[in-house]
């Protein structure tokens, strides 16, 4: 009787022994790990976010000189460069921007981006949307047939359509128009929107549309009021997409737009003088027609970050 408790002594002893041994590489490597990683979490926290802050830096100095550019008169351009502002900020001043909203020629610039860049970016959106549902759930004879030619389109460059469509365009009277440019923009911006909104729609779960099919929901209610809302992340992608695509365009307004009042991209470079640049109307205007995709996009950063990361993830 008194052997039993000598036995299990003994075995928990080597236990003890072999765990002991087994355990000395373990701990050598979770202290090899742990240096890592207090390597990794220093380099991650203070080290890191300083470089991170300085790349973010240097890629804004672009933005940052153009804006304190298009804050300085004409004569302190052409004598120095835009850090001079630091070590003499009484150069800034309103006053470009002031002789902007004067010019004609730019405010109607303004105004018709706006007519060119919302409906292209509208229509874009409702029939890329109602597209990428039919191709998505609904049978007609020939869908993936149909499919692959949209996707074929997407390779297809505007460079090829431009000569083309013009003559297209001039036969039918709407070249330099900007319903030419809308209907140009709209083509050439559906394959993408329906190869994009088609892909997130089919991951919608089929038994939720056939739930909604059963309540007796038709195909527009339906879309209207399942698809819709669910697509929406992917939508606002895409309307982002679009609305800075026609915006920042000048190949296709430079081609089709009317000459008398074009785009704000053709505007500013109508306005380059014929001995030098004209920088102090090039400056504050570049800075305008870039702050207000800056604004779109912020304001629809959240829906575009939801769209963007959609999918990639079950």
């Amino acid at each position: 009787m008194s052997s039993a408790p000598e036995v299990n002594t003994a075995r928990i002893g080597r236990q003890k022994a072999v765990s002991g041994r087994a355990s000395a590489p373990d701990a050598s490597i979770k202290a090899k790990q742990s240096l890592g990683a207090r390597i990794a979490a220093r380099a991650g926290g203070g080290v890191m976010r300083v470089f991170l802050i300085l790349v973010a830096l240097f890629w804004l100095m672009p933005t940052i000189g153009l804006l304190l550019s298009s804050l300085r008169g004409p004569q302190d351009i052409a004598a120095t460069g835009w850090w001079k502002v630091f070590t003499a900020p009484s150069e800034l001043t309103f006053d470009n921007y002031q002789r902007l909203l004067d010019n004609s020629t730019i405010t109607g610039s303004l105004v018709s981006t706006i007519m060119i860049t919302v409906p292209s970016t509208v229509l874009v959106v409702v029939i890329g949307s109602l597209a990428g549902y039919a191709f998505a759930w609904m049978e007609f004879p020939g869908r993936d047939w149909w499919f692959l030619l949209v996707v074929g389109l997407l390779v297809v460059p505007v460079q090829v359509a431009l000569i083309p469509v013009s003559e297209l365009f001039g036969t039918i009277g709407i070249f330099e128009t900007t319903l030419g440019v809308v209907l140009f923009h709209t083509a050439f911006g559906l394959p993408f929107a329906i190869f994009l909104l088609r892909n997130f729609f089919a991951e919608i779960p089929r038994e939720l549309l056939e739930a909604a099919r059963l309540d007796g929901a038709g195909e527009i209610r339906l879309f209207v009021r399942v698809v819709m809302p669910l697509g929406g992340p992917a939508i606002a992608s895409l309307g982002i997409f679009q609305f800075l695509w026609v915006w920042n365009d000048m190949l296709v307004a430079l081609i089709f737009a009317d000459s008398e009042s074009p785009p704000i991209t053709v505007a500013l470079q109508q306005q380059v003088r014929q001995f030098g640049n004209n920088i102090d109307v090039l400056a504050p205007g570049a800075f305008v027609s870039m702050v207000i995709p800056l604004v779109v996009f912020f304001a629809f950063q959240r829906q575009f970050v939801t769209g963007v990361m959609a999918g990639s993830v079950k």
